[in-house]
């Protein structure tokens, strides 16, 4: 089988294609033949180590993982003798945002891992491009008790994190103001934002003379103290990015403290949940995947070196197979 490999830590460069043995499943796994899967924001991380705490799940010198990839679509093509859950023939998703082996033509994964069935109404393409956006955004979303009417602001609201938070928050009849680029404000309209703002023309933080009770910069491009103005008494702020100096660790220990305004800062854990709940919006039309650019496996640096530039709209895939 094809698959991406690298053997070290670095750019883009480190990559190169491969043939490799198909792996087998074991009793309690499946194989999927994987027909896309997707380059994003933490493949880059795994692939660059950075930040560095990175390295303690993926390898402290070297990656514990030849090959790279967090997520996945396809289909199920052999099961372990105790696999009870699937059959061959299912078309499945996944996600593991410490490393999956997903940049292969083939790859195993427990029953019990965070693998699901995709819903009837949706191809690979459109599954994958939502699962480790949709992941993130979910577990930040649910950190935050809001109500039907609450006003949030979605900084990055075009990129995977962002635009299915903004989804997911207009499912819940949210008031949205997203923050995006000029080639992207029809878009943000149509995913549901109630108003935009254009960060190539103003400063959201300057601009906007409108209090929420969130802000959600899914981008990790803005900070607390920039912010902080534009939150409502006890309004919360979160950021997809560690932030300047780290500080978005301490800071919700402060916050908290001080009490009023506050920062949280949540480690996504639980990666079936979040399939689960992806899998509901897709069923109830309340998601929508946005793909801006495919790519081959051929063209795997390509599709990271694009990534890398932090100007995707929405997700990046690499297609194996574009048959369902």
């Amino acid at each position: 089988m094809k698959a991406v490999t690298r053997t070290k830590y670095g750019g883009p460069e480190v990559l190169e294609v491969r043939d490799m043995p198909q792996p087998e499943p074991k009793d309690d796994e499946i194989l999927v033949r994987v027909h896309a899967t997707t380059v994003n924001r933490t493949d880059c991380g795994i692939l660059t180590a950075t930040p560095f705490p990175i390295r303690f799940f993926t390898g402290l010198f070297k990656p514990k993982s030849l090959v790279p990839g967090t997520d996945f679509a396809g289909v199920v093509v052999a099961i372990g003798e105790k696999v009870t859950n699937f059959r061959t023939g299912d078309r499945v998703w996944g996600l593991n945002d410490e490393g999956l082996a997903s940049h292969a033509e083939y790859l195993v994964i427990k029953e019990d891992a965070a693998v699901i069935p995709i819903p009837e109404n949706i191809d690979f393409e459109e599954a994958v491009a939502c699962a480790e956006g949709g992941h993130y955004a979910f577990n930040f979303l649910n950190k935050v008790k809001l109500v039907e009417g609450s006003e949030v602001l979605v900084n990055g609201a075009t990129g995977a994190i962002g635009s299915s938070a903004l989804q997911q928050l207009k499912s819940r009849n949210i008031y949205i103001t997203a923050v995006g680029n000029t080639k992207n404000l029809k878009l943000l309209e149509q995913l549901g934002a109630d108003k935009v703002l254009n960060y190539e023309e103003v400063d959201f933080t300057e601009a906007d003379d409108e209090q929420y009770d969130f802000i959600f910069d899914a981008v990790g491009k803005s900070s607390y103290s920039k912010c902080k103005k534009l939150l409502k008494r006890n309004g919360i702020y979160i950021s997809s990015e560690l932030g300047p100096s780290a500080e978005n660790l301490y800071l919700p220990l402060i916050t908290k403290i001080r009490g009023g305004k506050r920062v949280i800062f949540p480690i996504p854990i639980d990666r079936k949940r979040s399939l689960l709940h992806l899998k509901e919006l897709f069923e109830n039309g309340y998601l929508q995947a946005v793909i801006d650019r495919k790519y081959s496996v051929e063209e795997i640096q390509d599709a990271y070196r694009y990534v890398l530039k932090g100007q995707k709209t929405g997700s990046v895939l690499i297609v194996f197979s574009s048959d369902d």
